[in-house]
């Protein structure tokens, strides 16, 4: 009876999780999951007008409203970067990776419906862009001083300079303000092969009396999902901060919108970041020097995570900087491990991230070997299942211990139909006789389910697999098969794997057993294709294993 109920609960949230996800994916409201809905980001037109100080809001931040600026754009390309910097306000407002390329042909069902119906027009490939300041995105980096002083509504201008980086070095691009005696200097560098961007700003007082400056710096992206995220896997997209004493945290638009997102407000180290599905921007501040965490809801679906750094007084004619870093590029590890202590986390594997990491470390290690991701995940899963071998032998030989018990099962409850309790004592003294464990299947495979939910994660979270290609038809092992050859193959195998399982002794069971493959694999066929190749993979080697087991085993007598 409780194995009854239990089958129509995993029955059931199976439908409604499918219907949920369906729902999402048609860009209909989740039942269960709160989504943002808020009004389009408002979007003005620089004006031709002179520089004019900008209103600032009640913690000293240049208001969104203030008067725009007509400044010039300027455009710096590096071996990984093309990037444009605005001198109305110094801010990054455009960034594209030129080593990171998506928009492809591999979206659901895409080879099957070029072979049925013909050729369609390629999706192109481009750049991913993380800053921008568009109709489409508003993701900005900002800095500047409180107070009546240059910020990011101030009008820059910028020394000559080169603007392209061609060689090994750097190249640096320095805008300079001035506001009531107050000049700042901002220098971004850029590197040649480093995604890391330095900043500098260099405060000079130039009134007759000292002054007490604070810097902020802040990222500020609008609460809008990525475009194409699937709505059948859940990825992280928005703000997260770091300190040494309160971690790593991540934080919420829709809390930051209400007012109750909370996080660490003070520190003298750390940083702060906004991340997305496979890629990162953040800002790392000088080491020791103390600082106010804030988020805030700078305009209609527009947020802002960052910094306030207040400076010691500096005297009339004196100057200080303070220095930082950007990062902004994919979340590859061994590239996070060297920005910033604590930055690799903001490749976050979730609960699961005490065993995905060192599960990515052998992932890593395999494919310095073989040079392939798609042969990386095969080989990967072999060893787990090896790992586990003695494991997931035990519980096969309990649930074909079980399945050779099913007819004296069926002849018990059709025996003892009209009264439960002498069926279950008549199932336990058929278990105590046969030596058989019920639960001898169950319990194995929960101790082994936290690696391979790691070792999802870790598929799921890798940004080495975007572009990556397996053999023949998969080009990328991020994206959906185009010819569902993957989801067919894991539907055959999940449909195996219930005919090799004891079979329920209710009909109706039998019946809602047969058809969870094809429920599940629908789900699939939404999923990027490494993914679904791991889960083949191990379904076929639970399937070798389980018929190895169950073919060796006594009949019972």
């Amino acid at each position: 009876m409780n194995k009854r109920i239990v089958l129509w609960i995993v029955f059931l949230m199976s439908l409604l999780l499918l219907w949920e996800n369906w729902q999402r994916f048609n860009g209909k409201p989740s039942m269960f999951f709160p989504t943002n809905t808020p009004a389009a980001v408002s979007k003005t037109v620089p004006a031709a007008t002179p520089a004019a100080s900008a209103t600032l809001t009640a913690d000293g931040l240049p208001s969104s409203t203030a008067v725009p600026l007509q400044g010039e754009v300027i455009t710096i390309t590096t071996d990984l970067f093309k990037a444009d910097i605005d001198t109305a306000g110094g801010e990054l407002r455009h960034l594209e990776l030129l080593k990171e390329k998506e928009g492809s042909d591999a979206s659901f069902g895409s080879g099957w419906k070029a072979l049925v119906f013909g050729n369609e027009k390629p999706v192109e490939s481009h750049n991913v862009v993380l800053f921008d300041k568009s109709d489409k995105r508003t993701y900005l980096a900002q800095s500047g001083l409180l107070g009546n002083y240059p910020n990011h509504k101030s009008l820059f201008v910028a020394k000559p300079g080169v603007r392209t980086l061609t060689a090994p070095g750097e190249l640096q691009l320095v805008l300079e303000a001035e506001e009531n005696g107050v000049k700042l200097v901002k220098t971004y560098t850029f590197k040649q092969g480093s995604y890391s961007i330095g900043l500098t700003h260099q405060i000079f007082n130039q009134t007759a009396a000292p002054i007490t400056p604070a810097v902020y710096m802040q990222l500020v992206r609008d609460g809008g999902k990525l475009e194409g995220e699937s709505r059948f896997y859940s990825t992280f997209t928005g703000p997260a901060v770091f300190t040494d004493e309160e971690k790593f945290q991540k934080l919420n638009f829709d809390k930051i919108e209400k007012g109750s997102e909370t996080h660490a407000t003070k520190a003298d180290n750390g940083w702060f970041a906004m991340i997305q599905h496979y890629f990162v921007s953040g800002i790392i501040p000088q080491d020791k020097l103390p600082r106010v965490i804030f988020t805030k809801k700078v305009d209609a679906n527009l947020y802002a995570v960052g910094n306030i750094m207040n400076l010691a007084p500096i005297a009339a004619g004196a100057s200080d900087s303070v220095k930082a870093e950007i990062y902004s590029g994919p979340l590859v590890t061994s590239l996070l491990d060297q920005v910033a202590p604590g930055f690799n986390l903001v490749k976050d594997y979730g609960w699961t991230t005490i065993v995905a990491k060192p599960v990515f470390w052998l992932m890593d290690a395999i494919h310095n070997v073989v040079g392939n991701w798609g042969w990386t995940i095969i080989l990967l899963t072999v060893l787990i299942k090896l790992a586990f071998f003695p494991l997931s032998a035990s519980s096969f030989r309990s649930m074909g211990k079980m399945k050779l018990l099913t007819p004296k099962m069926t002849a018990i409850r059709e025996r003892h139909k009209d009264d439960p309790q002498k069926m279950n004592q008549a199932m336990m003294e058929l278990y105590k006789t046969e030596k058989v464990n019920p639960l001898g299947g169950c319990l194995p495979i929960l101790i082994q389910t936290p690696v391979f939910m790691a070792l999802y994660s870790v598929v799921l979270a890798s940004v080495e697999l975007r572009n990556a290609p397996w053999l023949g038809w998969i080009h990328d092992l991020s994206t959906p098969d185009p010819f569902l050859i993957l989801p067919v193959l894991m539907a055959v195998s999940m449909f195996i794997q219930t005919k090799l399982n004891p079979a329920p002794a209710d009909p109706i069971q039998a019946k809602m057993m047969m058809i969870m493959p094809l429920v599940f694999s629908v789900m699939f066929f939404f999923f990027p294709s490494g993914l679904v190749l791991y889960w083949v993979i191990n379904n076929v080697l639970s399937i070798a294993q389980q018929w190895v087991i169950t073919k060796n085993l006594t009949p019972a007598k």
